[in-house]
């Protein structure tokens, strides 16, 4: 049975907030360097899940509106960010925000685009974005420059319910520059973490894509991870190394 893009994490959220990987915060640096993020900014950030990606704006003081379709993320965000006066979660998707018109200056989809209707969502920026203002997609795209990476890539394809299929992968500088209809600038970031077996196990069950504990396949999944991570750690540890891409540009109507 197909997986309803909605729910797909709502039985996730406590290994996503622990092991997903967090954001560089030299991306701030960059945008406003670029003056694509200046002080005074309202961020609408599509897709904000757990609120990962609005921790990077918050802790900067900027005033972020996390748009979240997912109950349980939603609710996870709020209880994590109770402290931010300038935080506020949003029900609503890419293509029906619940903001306001030409409400905001900045648009972020961090690990998200590849989830948008990109016709609807398009529309929906242009409504509530500012003109002249930006959107920034973001994603931590896991390197296949080890010997473990490569072999947890293998892991993924082999027992990954749908992972060809909702991989971010399937998205491309192309892809991107359509959506845009005009240039876009692009960065790269280094980005990594490091676990344990207990982390290792939780990254992967933070994906939607991995049986749970109750699935068919999650014990031989399991197994084989054992065995990934006895073979390639080291001092009981294995590292998880991204390349943080960072794509922005204007959305004309």
């Amino acid at each position: 049975m197909e997986k309803n893009p909605l729910e797909r994490f709502s039985d996730r959220v406590d290994n996503y907030i622990k092991y997903r990987p967090g954001y560089p915060d030299k991306i701030i640096d960059y945008l406003e360097t670029e003056k694509i993020l200046k002080a005074e900014y309202v961020i609408a950030d599509i897709g904000s899940g757990t609120g990962i990606s609005c921790e990077l704006f918050l802790k900067f003081g900027y005033k972020v509106c996390g748009v979240e379709p997912n109950k349980e993320m939603r609710d996870a965000s709020e209880k994590l960010f109770s402290g931010y006066k300038n935080y506020q979660a949003i029900d609503g998707n890419s293509d029906t925000t619940n903001l306001k018109n030409n409400s905001i200056d900045l648009i972020t989809g961090f690990q998200a685009f590849h989830w948008f209707d990109l016709n609807k969502s398009k529309l929906e920026f242009i409504r509530i974005l500012k003109p002249e203002r930006y959107a920034v997609f973001v994603w931590n795209t896991r390197k296949e420059d080890s010997d473990f990476l490569i072999a947890y890539e293998k892991l993924l394809q082999t027992h990954g319910t749908d992972y060809k299929k909702v991989k971010h992968n399937n998205i491309n500088h192309k892809t991107v520059k359509d959506f845009f209809d005009s240039e876009f600038k692009y960065k790269e970031f280094e980005n990594s973490q490091k676990f344990d077996f207990i982390g290792l196990k939780g990254r992967l069950l933070s994906s939607s894509y991995a049986p749970n504990e109750n699935d068919e396949g999650y014990e031989a999944m399991i197994s084989e991870l054992e065995i990934i991570f006895d073979k390639y750690n080291s001092n009981n540890s294995v590292s998880f190394d991204y390349v943080t891409q960072v794509y922005s540009g204007k959305i004309n109507k």
